[in-house]
């Protein structure tokens, strides 16, 4: 029947606008136009409105505000099972238990405004808290102090009109930045990261002496952030999120900080996917987290943990970005803003919370002393007798008004008649034990603490300012930041992926690919590399690895091709069309488009290739070219070296070798770097090396060149300048290593609690070796690797004498050159206020003699039974590398 009359509702409404009605109710046309308009609207303001948005005013969901109104109309003290905090909040929010359980979780998890008890769960590990009627929860101190004034509170009634709960509560605090907020209504939606308890604290106090501020994310899972591109936490921005990982061993990593918006199951299950899928290689993972994070990946023997650390970022969620996007309510309105203008609002807010308080509280204290004043009048001047004779109680008033009337000339305010009712509710025990001296004391407490709230008034910002000084003495111990800021270094993925995948090439058919198992084999590679292709007829093209691709028969050259690769140099000779003649050339290929072939001769058909070898370091051999006689040519054979020709493009053309035909193409001598020492740089702001010249030029680097290292915990080494390496924080010296050069040190020697100096060379240059002593308590003080070292030695001065003066040593004469193991000679048996280094002594550096070694810089050239050191190799000895940059020499 009710379905009937609807639509004969909707039909007369149709026939009321003028459109056409179809009887024929299997071919009716049902237009949703005003359900959407006006149903959808609605539905999508509500949950923008009501659920998903925090408002700009307390930094509150609805559901959150209602939590903590619930929990204020139960705080006694003491803790409340957290099912009878929902089941009181569900008198407000009508939208069931469990959304009300789990918003309290993330609220108490966030450890600022609820004291927990019980299993809470964990945001590290991801487990969930127990069922609401094991845990316990009450309002913690904080929480009591800023979020919460009565007084100044706007109230509006609850769904059911029963109970009247706050529009928004009087928070004072940057709270929305503090705990953040993520939330996906209909149409739009917000991610506002928390921030730094007390970094919002100093924002808020440069905001109200004037001054400019900058706040970035800090997360309560730690890790490291690059806030580049934070954009102020407006949409479009982004910030990356990387795990602490560090290398406790040539075998093992230690993970003990995670990215925010993961949990260390999420990371693992990444990890192991990874390793899955053959990008990075591990042997087994070890989950030890409980109050703090601890999983220790274990390597395989012979992988590089540097690498492998790279690798994690690369392929794991080790690594991941988030994007902001700052959307709060404000008028009952979205609206976009970025954190500083949320924290200037916020702050601007709290001000005038802080001014209402103190407007009320200079109220109730003028109501104070304008009572007490009465009080002192009727009782001081007998006025309470005045009523005995009266009969009525219009009487009664009429007589206390008569006999205050001549002592009220001082009172701020009239005197009305609630205060004589108020007067005549005084009992006679209270009049009896009126204490003039004590009445008089407690009306100049109240003056003076009338005159503090004025001035407080009249300088509201400076009482602002000490306001948020207080709460960050109060509560700002142990919310130190936690996720540390850093600019992160780009990792390219194909160069730290694990190369797990064999490569083939059948050269006559032209085929290359991982599945050609009878062929020849290349090199290992990985499925996400490129591979670069030459072939006999002067063609090159880069393709992607896969099972089997053809290119064209005839193949002379496969390898990995790596990007932007200026140090590959190609050696080519090539014959110019059937009679044209040969010419020589040098390129580099750094840039290509994939599948893309490209000549790399004149253009001409019937061009072949006579002569080719790839050089990873630019080596450049000595041929000899064999002429086949024909007529009167004089001069059949000579040799030539590539080092005379110059290294162009892979367009050029090249240099004429000869326009009559060449028989053959021989080796004659290996090849040698042409290339110049590389520099080598090292960025201390992402803790790199590099060859962009970002940083501190560290030197220009040879083949069997090293870096020094010394770090404060009295460890020296030595490494190749790897430019995927990474550094320790701890690092106090990184140089290039000079086999000669002493390095001294100043330490505490813990067991005897005295200073020594000591001299040494480094002597193992592959391997980690102490320098101080073992002693828990010895510790590094000063390290120099000057020639000739000076240091300043500052004595304290003794009470009642004259002060010792400083004490300048020369280190060389003080203390010879010794072993590494050497305990070194005692400083000084006097105390000791400061070592400080002074300017070294003058040295002339021994000439370095010129070497010819091939350059490594790059793991690519590092074979994994180096360990970190490059031997030292002959010009006459092919260098010891990986498949895909070994020297590939075709002759015909």
């Amino acid at each position: 029947m009710e379905e009937n009359e609807d639509l004969n509702e909707e039909r007369n409404e149709n026939l009321s606008a003028g459109e056409p009605i179809n009887e024929d109710s299997s071919d009716a046309l049902t237009r949703v136009t005003g359900m959407y308009k006006d149903w959808f609207l609605d539905y999508a303001s509500y949950v923008i409105l009501e659920r998903a948005v925090p408002a700009i005013e307390d930094g509150f969901k609805p559901v959150q505000r209602r939590i903590m109104h619930a929990l204020k109309e139960l705080d006694d003290g003491r803790y409340n099972k957290v099912a009878n905090v929902v089941g009181h909040t569900m008198q407000y929010h009508p939208h069931g238990d469990a959304s009300i359980a789990d918003a309290m979780v993330q609220i108490g998890q966030k450890d600022l405004l609820i004291d927990t008890q019980g299993n809470w769960g964990n945001i590290l590990t991801g487990d969930r808290a127990a069922a609401s009627r094991y845990i316990e929860a009450r309002l913690s101190k904080f929480g009591l102090e800023v979020v919460f004034s009565p007084k100044i509170t706007e109230w509006q009634m609850s769904y059911d009109g029963r109970k009247k709960e706050p529009v928004n509560l009087p928070v004072k605090f940057p709270l929305l930045l503090a705990q953040g907020a993520e939330g996906i209504a209909v149409g739009l939606s917000t991610k506002i990261l928390p921030h730094n308890f007390g970094e919002l604290i100093d924002a808020s106090i440069k905001h109200l002496k004037g001054q400019k501020f900058k706040l970035f994310p800090d997360f309560p899972t730690a890790g490291i952030i690059d806030v580049t591109n934070y954009n102020d936490g407006l949409r479009g921005g982004k910030i990356r999120v990387r795990a602490k990982i560090a290398n406790k061993d040539k075998n093992k990593l230690i993970i003990n900080e995670i990215p925010y918006g993961t949990n260390t199951s999420s990371l693992i299950d990444s990890i192991l996917k990874a390793n899955d899928k053959g990008k990075i290689k591990i042997k087994k993972i070890e989950d030890n987290t409980a109050a703090e994070v601890e999983i220790i990946v274990h390597l395989p023997s012979g992988i590089s943990p540097d690498k492998t650390i790279d690798a994690l970022y690369a392929f794991t969620s080790c690594e991941s970005s988030i994007s902001p996007l700052g959307c709060i309510i404000e008028d009952n309105k979205p609206l976009f803003i970025g954190v500083s203008e949320m924290l200037r609002r916020s702050t601007e807010a709290t001000v005038e919370l802080l001014k209402r308080e103190l407007e009320i509280q200079l109220s109730e204290l003028e109501e104070q002393w304008h009572f007490a004043s009465l009080e002192r009048i009727f009782i001081e001047n007998r006025i309470y007798r005045d009523i005995e004779e009266e009969e009525t109680w219009e009487g009664v008033i009429k007589a206390i008004d008569k006999g205050l009337k001549p002592h009220i000339q001082h009172l701020r305010r009239a005197v009305t008649e609630a205060d004589i009712v108020r007067l005549t509710e005084i009992r006679i025990k209270r009049i009896s034990k009126f204490d003039l001296d004590k009445a008089q004391q407690h009306l100049e407490s109240l003056e003076e603490k009338i005159a503090q709230v004025k001035y407080h008034l009249e300088h509201l910002i400076e009482f602002a300012i000490d306001y948020f000084k207080n709460l960050k003495t109060t509560y700002g111990k142990g919310r130190e930041r936690k996720s540390e800021i850093r600019i992160f270094d780009d990792i390219e993925a194909t160069k730290v992926v694990i190369r797990n995948t064999k490569l083939y090439v059948n050269r006559e058919e032209g085929f290359i690919g991982t599945s050609l198992r009878r062929d020849e084999y290349v090199t290992d590679c990985s499925d996400i590399d490129d591979i670069i292709v030459f072939t006999n007829d002067g063609k090159m093209m880069v393709t992607k690895v896969d099972a089997k691709t053809f290119i064209s028969k005839g193949i002379l050259h496969v390898a990995v091709f790596k990007k932007k690769d200026k140090r590959t140099t190609y050696n080519m000779i090539y014959k110019d069309g059937s009679r044209g003649p040969t010419y020589i050339k040098r390129f580099n290929v750094t840039s290509i488009t994939r599948d893309k072939p490209y000549d790399l001769t004149a253009g001409n058909t019937g061009s072949k290739v006579l002569y080719f070898s790839a050089n990873p370091n630019g080596e450049a051999e000595v041929i000899t070219v064999n002429l086949r006689q024909a007529g009167s040519i004089k001069k059949l054979k000579w040799d030539m070296d590539f080092a005379d020709v110059l290294i162009k493009g892979r367009a050029s053309k090249g240099n004429i070798v000869t326009k009559y035909t060449v028989k053959r193409i021989d080796l004659k001598e290996k090849g040698v770097s042409t290339l110049k020492p590389r520099k080598i740089w090292f960025d201390d702001v992402v803790r790199r090396l590099n060859v962009d010249g970002r940083g501190e030029l560290l030197g220009e680097f040879r083949g069997d060149d090293l870096l020094l290292i010394v770090t404060q915990k009295g460890v020296v080494k030595t490494v190749a300048p790897v430019l995927t390496s990474r550094f320790d924080d701890d690092m106090v010296v990184l140089e290039k290593w000079k086999p000669l050069k002493p390095i001294s040190a100043i330490y505490w020697e813990g067991e005897k609690e005295r200073f020594y100096v000591k001299r040494f060379l480094v002597e193992n240059g592959n391997r980690e070796e102490f320098f101080i002593t073992e002693h828990p308590k010895s510790y590094l003080e000063l390290v120099s690797t000057d020639w000739r070292p000076v240091i300043e030695v500052e004595f304290p001065k003794p009470r009642g004498k004259e002060p010792k003066d400083n004490l300048n040593v020369k280190i060389e004469d003080f203390i010879a050159i010794k072993g590494i193991k050497a305990q070194g000679n005692q400083l000084t048996t006097d105390k000791v206020k400061n070592i400080n280094s002074l300017d070294p002594l003058p040295y002339e550096e021994p000439e370095q003699k010129e070497t010819t070694e091939i350059e490594v810089v790059d793991e690519e050239n590092v074979t994994s039974n180096t360990k970190g050191i490059i031997s030292s190799t002959s010009t006459n000895d092919k260098l010891d590398t990986d498949n895909d940059s070994e020297t590939q020499t075709t002759l015909f």
